[in-house]
């Protein structure tokens, strides 16, 4: 069973909703915002700069991943928390599977941001499809050379591993 959500946790949420309406009043971004916590330090804040940055990738979580990440000096945020004021779409759940945190806590639904125009859901569709029928093209080439960058990678003595 989950634990509830803690008075604290609806406070970095509120925080985070706060963030989204914000910077989206001033322009600056979409409807979105993050905060990632450790306990009950704030390590990181973000909001949605795509349309001020023209960066695609620069969703509220992603800002928030970036932030913290550089703030522990490490691409791992175990021991941290990522409140978002709506559920991360492919691409921001994807990186914070990768940052390994340890929960999400959201507000909106990816079908209230869709209600909004916000729409996500050909992405998971796309995910689940094999590579050769998926609408953007995809073609595979090259690939034994690429594995012979995986084999030197493994026998590397003093990589970081992530």
């Amino acid at each position: 069973m989950r634990s509830p959500l803690t008075a604290q946790d609806l406070a970095f949420l509120k925080m985070a909703i706060e963030l989204a309406s914000q910077h989206m009043r001033v322009r600056d971004g979409g409807p979105f915002g993050a905060v990632i916590t450790r306990g009950a330090d704030i390590l990181a804040r973000g909001w949605n700069q795509v349309p001020s940055t023209n960066d695609p990738t620069a969703h509220a979580e992603m800002t928030a991943i970036r932030a913290a990440a550089a703030v522990v000096a490490s691409s791992q945020l175990h021991g941290c928390v990522l409140f978002t004021s709506c559920e991360p779409c492919p691409m921001c759940l994807g990186a914070a599977y990768w940052a390994r945190l340890d929960r999400i806590v959201f507000a909106a639904t990816r079908a209230d941001a869709g209600a909004a125009g916000f729409q996500d859901a050909h992405i998971y569709e796309e995910l689940a499809k094999p590579p050769r029928a998926r609408k953007l093209p995809m073609r595979q080439a090259l690939r034994e050379k690429a594995v012979e960058v995986f084999s030197e990678w493994r026998r590397l003595p003093d990589k970081t591993l992530y």
